[in-house]
């Protein structure tokens, strides 16, 4: 049996809760350290573990040797800088979504990945969601796509746009499907609770024909969680949160009325975040590229980029 990966979690938020909780009883997996600038919650992220307690991510990188991978749940304007401190030693890193605020920093950290040959994987957490991983070998040929991710006002990810906080992960799905570029967008959003846009509007056309229509809410009253795929002869319906599918298609006989068939297809349900941290662990260990890599977790960010930079034009 290989020793287990010895992972270290930067930033005991809410997040960094989850990832500490799930990599504490994760196969391949130990949890060596929890940094967070708030001694207590890193305390109790990193009790059930018996991991080790850092006031800052500089005093676990000054241990570095510790580690062998780190999960980056701090806030975005510090992804860039934390990150690139361990790629550049050469210690695998999962980056929460967004990656970075800019392209230039997210072309930093995979530069520095690269140098380094350190795994770079990004928190598109819904791309590990199982209802997803049910329909990718059904949407072959999308012509429309309809999203609706809609939730309660949160208190934290206030320090960036919806479209960053909720709207990118419909996005890296979107893009994992479809593998054709962006050809126009159009964008609306209101900064109704806060001085960010806290609702969004974007509809995309891709070279391919293919037309996406997507809407994200924080200021919701309920949380929607869904995602639609139309292409010829099917309909395949996805509730990420319930971790359910429904697929429909047009099936046509010799000469016969075409008939309708379909109904609820199988999901595995799983939490996604166990999935992704298992991903990397594996990523890690057999030195692969993972699901989401820092290539992916760029493309989401340029589109969301592209995106806002449409609604501020406005």
């Amino acid at each position: 049996m290989a020793e287990p990966i010895r992972v270290g979690v930067i930033g005991a938020g809410h997040l960094g809760r989850h990832h500490a909780r799930i990599l504490g009883t994760l196969e391949g997996a130990t949890l060596a350290a929890v940094a967070d600038t708030q001694r207590t919650r890193a305390v109790e992220a990193a009790s059930a573990a018996g991991a080790a307690v850092f006031a800052d991510y500089r005093e676990l990188l000054d241990a570095a040797d510790t580690v062998d991978a780190v999960v980056v749940a701090v806030p975005t304007e510090l992804h860039h800088q934390v990150a690139t401190a361990f790629l550049e030693r050469g210690v695998a890193a999962l980056v929460e979504k967004p990656m970075a605020r800019t392209l230039e920093e997210a072309d930093g950290l995979i530069a520095a990945a690269r140098a380094s040959g350190a795994t770079l994987a990004v928190g598109q957490t819904e791309r590990y969601n199982p209802a997803v991983a049910a329909v990718m070998p059904l949407v072959t040929s999308p012509r429309f796509i309809e999203v609706h991710r809609l939730g309660v006002f949160p208190d934290r990810s206030l320090d960036i746009d919806v479209v960053f906080d909720l709207m990118i992960h419909d996005l890296d799905v979107i893009a994992s499907l479809v593998k054709s570029p962006v050809t126009s967008i159009e964008a609306v959003g209101v900064p109704v609770l806060t001085e960010k846009f806290d609702i969004a509007n974007a509809r995309l056309r891709f070279a391919s024909g293919c037309i996406a229509n997507l809407t994200a809410s924080r200021i919701s009253r309920d949380r929607v969680r869904k995602i639609r795929f139309f292409q010829p002869d099917a309909y395949i319906s996805i509730d990420y949160a319930a971790q359910e599918v429904e697929g429909w298609r047009l099936v046509r006989g010799d000469g016969a009325r075409p008939a309708i068939q379909g109904g609820a297809l199988p999901v595995q349900k799983d939490e996604p975040l166990r999935r992704e941290l298992a991903d990397f662990v594996g990523a890690v260990r057999d030195k692969c590229r993972p699901l989401v890599d820092g290539e992916a977790g760029r493309a989401a960010l340029e589109l969301a980029t592209r995106i806002a930079e449409k609604m501020e034009s406005v």
